[in-house]
């Protein structure tokens, strides 16, 4: 009796895009036979032999392939007349996604992080079981994430204030030592250099001569801050007009060293790699994403969407391509080895011809 129902889904369903994570509908489907929890939130697929809906990652038998339909999601599954599968839940995930984003907005407009037992009192959950749900979904626990928000703001304001005082208390802190205190331990240029263009910081720097062409590489006494293909001092100049750059001294002649290194031996110097010191600066996601770039070994690739859901951002998946083309130290961070799902290069800043080069040399 569903087949009447489902006739023009089924047309619709030859072309249908419910979710750039998984585009296509082979991706679902092989999503689908191999129950993946990645997959949870970006869609869900209905069986019309039986009139039920599904996660992807239902431990239930597997259907017939002619008889799945896939669906943004349980509501517009259910507009369809389909009934949730008793066994995976599937309409829990939709109220649990309802819940994150509702307190995404308290958090978002929330001039202090609120408290985890206020959010969740507010999302109708348990505290210890919207932890759980938040964390999942967002990759950072409530706290985590308003201390990053909050830090956003803060780098927001200081892009515009006057003063730095000014953009700290702007953003929510009750104190300047209260966003210093929150800066420990992550890397990057002091709150008053990050508002000037890198002002009162020593930037040195170096042109190359490489194999894949000239290569500039930037740091400061935190880490590598710039390393790019075919650019010079005037670009650098660019992205930090009020930094002292100084033609590297012999410090950094041995950190340029390494750097080299690893450029014309990525495979056999990826441990050497993930010691080089970077200084660089984003969003709370885009450094969730060039933490996660640093972690894919050489020989191998992902796709955007598999580097969304690792840092439990499943429907991100542009947004982590983004993140992937703002990541300014390249090689370090090595973001030639994110590739389309389809298997396609993909773009890269400095040349496909260089991205190609890095992923022959490290056999992928």
């Amino acid at each position: 009796m569903f087949e009447r129902k489902f006739r023009d889904v089924a047309r619709a369903d030859k072309g249908y895009d419910l979710h750039m994570t998984y585009s296509t509908q082979d991706a679902r489907w092989k999503a689908v036979l191999a129950r993946s929890r990645a997959a949870d939130g970006s869609f869900v697929f209905g069986v019309l032999s039986t009139g039920i809906y599904c996660r992807p990652s239902c431990a239930a038998r597997r259907p017939n392939r002619a008889n799945v339909r896939f669906f943004a999601d349980a509501a517009e599954a259910q507009e369809t007349g389909l009934r949730a599968c008793k066994r995976c839940a599937p309409d829990e995930a939709r109220r649990d996604e309802q819940a994150v984003t509702k307190a995404l907005a308290i958090i978002a407009d929330a001039d202090t992080p609120p408290r985890l037992d206020d959010l969740a009192e507010a999302v109708g959950y348990a505290a210890s079981h919207f932890q759980r749900i938040f964390t999942r979904a967002t990759g950072l626990s409530p706290a985590a994430y308003a201390r990053a928000r909050r830090l956003e703001r803060a780098r927001a304001a200081l892009s515009e204030a006057g003063k730095v005082t000014d953009a700290l208390y702007d953003a929510g802190y009750s104190a300047p030592s209260r966003f210093y205190a929150a800066q420990q331990g992550r890397l990057g240029m002091t709150p008053s250099a990050w508002a000037n263009g890198g002002r009162g910081v020593r930037i040195n720097w170096a042109v190359v001569t490489t194999s894949l062409g000239p290569m500039l590489v930037a740091a400061t006494d935190k880490g590598v801050c710039r390393l790019s293909f075919g650019e010079g001092r005037a670009e650098l100049a660019e992205r930090f007009p009020h930094a002292d750059l100084a033609e590297g001294d012999a410090d950094f002649a041995a950190l340029l060293a390494e750097v080299v290194a690893v450029v014309e031996a990525p495979a056999a110097k990826w441990a050497d790699s993930a010691r080089i010191p970077v200084d660089v600066r984003g969003t709370a996601f885009q450094e969730a994403v060039w933490q996660e770039l640093r972690k894919v070994p050489p020989g191998e690739t992902r796709s955007y969407a598999q580097i969304a859901a690792a840092v439990g951002r499943p429907k991100a998946t542009r947004a982590a391509g983004s993140a992937n083309g703002a990541n300014h130290v390249s090689v370090l961070i090595p973001c030639h080895r994110i590739i389309r799902g389809d298997g396609n290069l993909g773009g890269y800043a400095w040349g496909l011809d260089i991205k190609r080069e890095l992923l022959r040399r490290e056999g992928a």
